[in-house]
């Protein structure tokens, strides 16, 4: 077989829904705003491929940075590096 280095590798537990979760994503997930400065979870939704952003920042926490139409631009850190996130409303949740 050959190597696979495709973006959703070795993801089958992070990329996948419990049985009670599985279905059609909720349309407040999509519609939801958040302000520029605020602390938000990147949760992946994977029923939704687009504006995914890469698996390993699932579970982390960012800063929204601004805004590109209707995806949100996020800080996040990676280890020491800091990293620049542009992903859609769907795969995020505000901080508590």
């Amino acid at each position: 077989m050959a190597h696979h280095h495709g973006m959703r590798k070795k993801s089958r537990g992070k990329l996948s829904r419990t049985v009670r979760a599985k279905g059609k994503s909720s349309v407040v997930r999509a519609i939801q705003e958040f302000e520029t400065g605020a602390m938000v979870h990147v949760i992946i939704d994977p029923s939704i491929h687009k504006g995914m952003p890469h698996p390993r920042f699932h579970g982390k926490t960012g800063e929204v940075v601004g805004t590109r139409g209707r995806a949100f631009v996020l800080k996040v850190t990676d280890g020491n590096a800091s990293k620049t996130l542009i992903t859609l409303p769907e795969h995020l949740t505000a901080q508590k």
